[in-house]
């Protein structure tokens, strides 16, 4: 019995130590948890109060001057926050990258000129993924026709500056960072000062020549720059992609951009995100006739040569445009480039392949010297195959095929991008020998329902045709 004693006491020795322990450590989790909780509770009412009363003092000025460190609360100042709650708010970041990554972003400085759809959601995304320095340029005012792609403004922000809006906003996400803004255009001869020590620079802005001085000075001077193009207009975002500016199809303002480039010496070595996509069914956005009355349409404009129609824009494509730049600069501030894109369009040998069965097919059926070309491009069979038919076949179905073919759609009419349509090699081959030899009538060969599709197709490659000389 005294054995049996003895056991249950040290059993129950045990267990009270045991309960005893977990007693203890359940104290200090909720010590701690509610410290925390306190802490943060405390940040938020701080950064409330003191972004209503920078709200107040930007009012009584006038102005949209940057805080000066004496007018910083102690949470605002770097290096003076809680540590611990800025590593549970970046956690997420720090277990995808690591800390020595994390340290060189939250040491970065970028610059964002334009802070417009894409500007507002790239220079948002930086910040939260921890930036610790932002200096955000523009001279444009928030307006109720921004807010359908704007990632900051509010109904609130009407007729502020936008880069304000965001300065505000950006207080109350990351108010350990430094937000600086410039309520002013960048010009050449005038704003380089103002990227000098820049780690980054995000060029969002809409003029081609601004936009061609911001990248030239960057490139020249050896300041990592990364370049929006144009997100109007376009809708699929499937053709959102990054490349290097020499490597851009389909876009009218790369192309400007980069010929205006190669001029000043800058032929290449610039990131930039674009669409692939042609629309096909967009136009400028039409100005009232009173105002063709007042006088000149360019002296219409804010500036002289800022644009007075506009392209429609969908909302979400600015914003995937932004992300896109800020995932690219992320991991490039951090030390972990993105080394190979992966150009989701540019299948070069395919487009080859296509460029060289239909000018093989021609020289058959005109019974001549293969040689002599056709004067359809690799450029051209890229947007008949991609923008046209979606990577797919025109006649009969819609399928997706390992060696697709380019074929003349209508022998009496003439060789061009509206006069192409895409075959499987069997239907190629019978398309040549009936309807291009033989002659017989696309209904004949194909039936009226087929020859409807095709037209249908050559209609949307006409408009494409139409869009890319615009």
């Amino acid at each position: 019995m005294s054995g049996q004693s003895s056991i249950s006491f040290k059993q129950s020795l045990a267990i009270t130590a045991v309960i005893a322990s977990l007693a203890t450590t359940s104290v200090i989790l909720t010590y701690q948890t509610l410290r925390r909780e306190a802490r943060t509770e405390k940040l938020k009412r701080s950064v409330g109060e003191d972004v209503e009363a920078w709200e107040k003092r930007q009012l009584r000025s006038g102005t949209a001057t940057p805080m000066t460190p004496e007018e910083k609360p102690r949470e605002w100042r770097k290096g003076d926050f809680d540590e611990s709650l800025v590593r549970e708010q970046l956690t997420r970041n720090y277990s995808f990258l690591g800390d020595e990554a994390m340290t060189k972003i939250r040491n970065s400085y970028v610059v964002v000129v334009g802070c417009g759809g894409v500007g507002s959601w790239a220079a948002t995304m930086l910040l939260r993924s921890g930036v610790g320095r932002l200096l955000l340029i523009d001279y444009d005012l928030v307006t109720l026709s921004s807010l359908n792609r704007h990632a900051c403004a509010t109904l609130e922000d009407v007729g502020t500056p936008k880069a304000v809006a965001m300065q505000k906003y950006f207080k109350k996400i990351a108010p350990w960072a430094q937000v600086d803004v410039k309520v002013a255009l960048w010009k050449k001869d005038e704003g380089e000062a103002w990227l000098e020590g820049a780690d980054y620079v995000l060029d969002a802005i809409d003029n081609i020549d601004t936009k061609v001085d911001l990248l030239t000075h960057c490139a020249k001077n050896d300041i990592k720059i990364f370049a929006s193009m144009g997100a109007g207009a376009k809708r699929d975002p499937t053709r959102v992609q990054i490349a290097d500016i020499s490597n851009t199809y389909e876009d009218p303002l790369a192309r400007s951009v980069r010929r205006r480039l190669r001029i000043n010496g800058v032929p290449s070595g610039i990131p930039v995100v674009y669409s692939t996509e042609v629309p096909s069914d967009v136009k400028l956005l039409p100005l009232p006739e009173d105002e063709f009355k007042k006088g000149s349409v360019k002296e219409l404009g804010a500036f002289d040569d800022f644009r007075v129609r506009i392209l429609p824009v969908l909302g979400p494509l600015p914003a995937i445009f932004g992300l896109e730049a800020a995932t690219y600069m992320t991991l490039d501030l951090g030390g972990k480039p993105l080394t190979d894109c992966c150009e989701i369009k540019n299948r070069k040998k395919l487009y080859q392949n296509l460029e060289r069965s239909l000018s093989e097919r021609e020289a058959r059926v005109a019974k001549s010297d293969m040689q002599k070309g056709i004067e359809v491009n690799m450029e051209d069979m890229a947007l008949i195959f991609e923008d046209v038919n979606n990577g797919r076949t025109t006649i009969p179905e819609p399928i997706v095929v390992k060696q697709p073919n380019a074929s003349r759609w209508d022998r009496d009419q003439p060789l061009s991008i509206d006069n192409i349509v895409i075959l499987t090699p069997g239907d190629a081959k019978r398309h040549e020998k009936e309807h291009l030899v033989e002659g017989k009538s696309l209904e004949e060969v194909w039936g009226e329902e087929n020859v409807l599709k095709a037209r249908r197709r050559l209609d949307e490659a006409r408009r494409c045709a139409i869009y890319r000389r615009a």
